[in-house]
């Protein structure tokens, strides 16, 4: 019997490294689970297939039942089938009509709802209970399969949880350790007494007979074949505080009936088991007299000795299905009446959710935050289905309920979609402080700023070659690359000439680009202030990789378009070649270079100047909006306040360098000629100087703010 100890001797989580969970703890959790229904076991076979261990204690032997038959509507065979069960393959067949008499078999309405099939993600299949059951303890607990096979344990009592420390007390006395408890075991739950003392189960004034008959049987009954012309219908007779419902399964071979009476006209004990309180068919026969005769007649066909009756339990809403380690699912949750058949499907929804919220490499600490987030998720869904349910087992036909859209409502739900985003909208929430660029459906997008969580990046380990040329040009000429119409841009001398550089970088280890990197060449313009801030102006950003222009437009406010960038080196010289779609429009060349014992800060813009001014703009959408800005103006970044302090290994200068700027035409740089052109501009009256800059530690810029 399994006791004391945790899975694989885990501990709490370390904060090295990271994995799709955002933990570094990839050791799986071990949850035990209290019961082993429907409900545990889909919890079971989920979080198994998310790489935990898992044990099952159930009170029963599990001993095969033969009279009950179950549901499965589009939203729970959805979660089947997510794990890996196709119900066809043990019997199942679809429903393909809902027919409804009064209590004298007059037709009152028949809906082809076979036809109306294709409006779900998957079929409405009518399952034998015992062989779906079969299938998920398989699924759990065999060898086949991905995850670590779950271990159940049967005809044993779980008679006490201890919410805190994740232990569970069984009625032989053993005490056993995991790190999540879960209350799968049903309306009389014992774990729901640790989370709510007062709120219990209590009869809703009626009782339910069930059993299973072969159809060849019904067929036998005279006048009762015109009820089965139609194979996968579900056919319900009304009469007052009473009806009748069968449907086939197991391949319309069999016929599962239920009908719902009074329970003064039963004997069930409301606290006793559920589902296998003997009944006799006189009682049974008797609770319909007044019925068809020819129903009356089938009904009189039950085996006495697989004829059940139970109590239909009722609970009002349970405020909090957790408490600390241990979470609720199931009847021990929400027990359903069952006027909609989604008991069981809630169940599994359930267990579909508990396993989205604790993947592999959930922290520990965590544990009590995920249960709460289930809860979170699931609660309003069950608790508005429990109470329809309700309403739907009443007499009245005015009861406010829309058939067609709470249809809707259940079948077209997917838990595993639903709980999966709602974890990944619980992790975006974790960190609020994060960029959000588009397409914003994905969450913060991963970039040189930050991970996929939005936790900063580090880039002491990439590494960086700046090249750059520094040029005299005259202050007019420069001036003309200012923002257009906007005031406050200016030089910090009056003299007519100016500096400026082009410097490229080759940045490579990004840690963001899994250790790749890429090239960016700009225009640097020394010497000017933007009202108050002073620096370098850089009017463009060429770069030869989508994503940092893409990061550095949206989150930055840089000026970066698209270019092809070259770089060759060979002894003391190195040529940059600049280009578009097999167009050169740049070539930049450096020779002579030689060591140098200046010291250098590694800055992209060749120069150690007070900060980096750039100007942001971004267009208005739509037609009418042409020359409106949704955002116009200019950002700053400071020299100093860098994240990452870059740590240069080698510096050479040169004297001689060459800048050579060829503009072609619209056809060859059909998205480059206009600015180009305009670099072409640029008379260059000396080169000043020419370095090459090469380091470790790469700023990710993010001290940029608008001025």
């Amino acid at each position: 019997m399994a006791t004391n100890g945790t899975a694989n001797g885990a501990a709490s989580s370390t904060a090295n490294g990271s994995t799709s969970n955002g933990t570094s703890d990839t050791s799986p959790l071990h949850i035990l689970i209290a019961g082993a229904g429907i409900g545990g076991l889909t919890a079971a076979l989920a979080l198994r297939q998310e790489g935990h261990k898992v044990t099952l204690f159930e009170r029963s032997q599990l001993a095969r039942e033969t009279g009950a038959a179950i549901h499965l509507a589009p939203n729970s065979n959805g979660i089947l089938r997510r794990l890996g069960i196709f119900a066809e393959k043990f019997g199942s067949n679809t429903c393909d009509f809902i027919t409804e008499y009064d209590k004298d078999s007059n037709l009152v309405r028949k809906i082809p709802v076979g036809r109306m099939a294709g409006m779900w993600a998957n079929p409405w299949l009518l399952a034998h209970r015992v062989q779906l059951h079969e299938q998920l303890k398989k699924a759990a607990t065999g060898a086949e399969g991905k995850g670590t096979p779950s271990v159940l344990m049967v005809g044993v009592k779980v008679v006490d949880f201890d919410v805190e420390n994740a232990t569970l007390t069984l009625d032989g006395g053993e005490v056993v350790k995991g790190d999540v408890l879960l209350g799968a075991d049903g309306v009389h739950s014992v774990a729901r007494g640790k989370i709510n003392t007062e709120i219990k189960p209590f009869p809703c004034e009626q009782n339910a007979f069930r059993f299973l008959l072969p159809k060849e049987t019904a067929l036998a009954v005279p006048g009762f074949e015109k009820f089965l012309k139609d194979e996968g219908e579900l056919a319900f007779w009304y009469g007052l505080k009473r009806r009748v419902v069968f449907y086939p399964t197991s391949n319309n071979t069999l016929l599962n009936f239920v009908c719902m009476h009074p329970a003064a006209e039963s004997n069930a004990n409301a606290a006793g088991a559920d589902w296998d309180q003997g009944a006799s068919v006189e009682t049974l026969v008797k609770c319909y007299d007044g019925f068809d005769p020819v129903l009356v007649d089938l009904l009189k066909k039950a085996d006495p000795k697989t004829l059940k009756v139970w109590p239909l339990l009722d609970m009002d809403e349970l405020p909090i299905w957790h408490k600390g380690r241990l979470a609720l699912l199931g009847d021990a949750a929400h027990p359903f009446l069952p006027h909609q058949g989604q008991g069981a499907g809630v169940a599994m929804e359930d267990g579909a959710a508990i396993a989205c919220v604790l993947p592999l490499g959930t922290p520990r600490e965590e544990i009590p935050e995920r249960l709460a987030l289930y809860d979170k998720i699931r609660h309003f869904r069950a608790t508005e289905i429990q109470r329809v349910s309700r309403v739907l087992g009443m007499d009245k036909k005015d009861h406010g309920v829309d058939h067609q859209a709470f249809t809707a409502y259940n079948f077209g739900h997917d838990e595993f979609d639903n709980a999966r985003q709602k974890f990944r909208e619980y992790q975006w929430a974790k960190n609020p402080q994060v960029y959000q660029r588009m397409p914003t459906a994905f969450g913060p997008t991963p970039g040189p700023r930050q991970d996929h969580l939005g936790r900063p990046r580090n880039g002491k380990e990439s590494l960086f070659v700046t090249t750059s040329i520094k040029f005299k040009t005259t202050r007019t000429a420069l001036q003309t690359l200012f923002p257009p119409g906007r005031e406050g841009y200016s030089f910090l001398s009056p003299a007519s000439v100016a500096t400026a550089s082009f410097s490229h970088t080759t940045l490579n280890g990004m840690d963001w680009l899994g250790g790749k990197g890429y090239d960016h060449l700009g225009l640097y313009i020394h010497g000017v202030k933007y009202t108050k801030p002073d620096g370098t102006y850089m009017p463009v950003l060429f770069e030869n990789l989508a994503d940092p222009i893409i990061t550095g437009r949206d989150e930055l406010g840089m000026p970066k378009i698209y270019s092809t960038i070259e770089t060759e080196r060979s002894g003391d010289s190195v040529t940059i070649k600049a280009g578009w779609q097999g167009t050169q429009w740049g070539l930049f060349s450096i020779s002579g270079l030689s060591a140098s014992e200046s010291q250098e800060g590694g800055a992209v813009s060749g120069e150690q100047d007070a900060g980096l001014i750039v100007h942001r703009y971004i267009p208005s959408v739509g037609r009418e909006s042409k020359g409106k800005a949704e955002s116009d103006y200019a950002v700053f970044t400071p020299t100093g306040e860098e994240d990452v302090k870059a740590e240069v290994s080698s510096v050479k200068t040169s004297q001689t360098a060459e800048i050579k700027l060829d503009a072609g035409d619209w056809k060859s740089l059909p998205t480059l000629h206009h600015v180009v052109e305009r670099l072409a501009e640029l008379p260059v009256l000396a080169i000043i100087s020419a370095k090459v800059v090469e380091g470790k530690g790469v700023p990710d810029v993010s001290h940029a703010r608008p001025v």
